[in-house]
């Protein structure tokens, strides 16, 4: 359908507006990125990219449309800020009640390029659209794509695979979590690790005896993600 341009062109004005050097300077050291900054505040950013969707598609855009649109602010990015701005577009809630399967190649996109923690955890909370719960028609398409990619060569990936099912509570299908996690668990890489930790940990306040029972029946364990799991119980 292609991108609308009205709407990037907006963002691509308002954002320099409000940059904030020396905040800028303060994340990029917390991130420890050598990509530009504006120094923008998650809240001020979102209000932005709200602002600027209402001003140019007040009923919100059509799926293929917010692909195009928000590739476009990603894969031309200036500043972290785009980037960001590129997934919220995605999450405003017009747009993600839209969202289904066919923006996964998307998804897909935004973790193996963005390759950093801040931008890949965000892009989990556009799946948790796209997942939908057990028993729909397209979870088990999601789960199959979700365990294969928990065997990815890309940490990013299984990164993203393993917290596939933050805040799901009790709808979480615990098979799935087990999966994810058995083909990491032995992987010492920060990232993967402390997603495993995360993973169980969130899943603990549903659940604390099964995150106990699987944690004890995993000595393999690497200890970052058992001390991360346990931190609550």
């Amino acid at each position: 359908m292609g991108v609308h341009y009205e709407l990037v062109s907006e963002l691509r004005a308002s954002l320099p507006v409000h940059a904030d050097p020396e905040r800028a300077a303060q994340q990029q050291r917390y991130l420890k990125t050598h990509e530009p900054l504006l120094g923008l505040q998650i809240p001020q950013l979102r209000t932005l990219v709200r602002q600027a969707a209402r001003n140019h598609a007040a009923d919100g855009l059509a799926l293929p449309m917010l692909i195009d649109t928000a590739r476009e602010l990603w894969d031309h990015a200036t500043h972290r800020e785009f980037r960001r701005a590129a997934i919220m577009l995605l999450l405003i809630p017009k747009h993600a009640a839209r969202l289904d399967a066919s923006a996964m190649g998307l998804v897909e996109h935004f973790v193996r390029t963005g390759a950093w923690w801040d931008l890949v955890d965000e892009c989990v909370h556009v799946h948790n659209y796209i997942r939908g719960r057990r028993g729909d028609a397209g979870f088990a398409a999601e789960f199959e794509r979700m365990t294969e990619w928990a065997r990815d060569p890309d940490r990013w990936i299984r990164r993203f695979a393993i917290l596939c099912q933050l805040q799901a509570k009790a709808d979480t299908d615990i098979e799935l979590l087990s999966q994810v996690v058995e083909a990491n668990i032995t992987d010492p890489e920060f990232f993967v690790a402390k997603a495993i930790g995360w993973a169980l940990r969130d899943y603990a306040r549903t659940d604390p005896e099964w995150v106990r029972e699987f944690v004890a029946a995993h000595p393999d364990m690497q200890p970052l993600s058992r001390r991360e799991a346990l931190k609550h119980l």
